[in-house]
């Protein structure tokens, strides 16, 4: 399924895989990257792509579940629940990318970076092209 590269993981992090995942998933329905109805890879599937322990993928999964994010059909891939037609407004996702600039903006100061260095790097970053 050509939706396993939405997907990825950063095996260098300290946050565990089956976290990271959640992670990228709200922010992949938060963003209208993936609507509602549409089938999420199973877990064998990014199990595979990702060469990550089935376990894992059905831990994120099942937590993705229960907040309602994900919906699981009988016999059927999952699908993202059918309440996320639509991305969330801006100031949502802004919201959701917070916390992550927090651990970037404190990770700065620890290194004693001047904040133009940082900004200039995080602005180079954006312009990069997804890994």
């Amino acid at each position: 399924m050509s939706d396993t590269i939405l997907f990825h993981i950063n095996t260098g992090s300290t946050e565990p895989i089956y976290r990271q995942l959640i992670e990228q998933a709200r922010r992949l329905i938060a963003a209208g990257q993936l609507k509602a109805g549409q089938e999420i890879p199973s877990v064998r599937e990014l199990s595979a792509a990702l060469a990550v322990h089935p376990m894992t993928i059905s831990k994120a999964y099942s937590q993705l579940e229960a907040e309602g994010l994900f919906e699981r059909r009988r016999g059927l891939p999952m699908v993202v629940a059918a309440m996320h037609r639509k991305a969330q407004p801006a100031t949502e996702r802004i919201e959701l990318l917070r916390p992550t600039l927090e651990r970037a903006a404190a990770e700065s100061r620890q290194l004693e970076l001047p904040a133009t260095q940082a900004l200039g790097l995080f602005k180079q970053i954006l312009a990069e092209e997804p890994k």
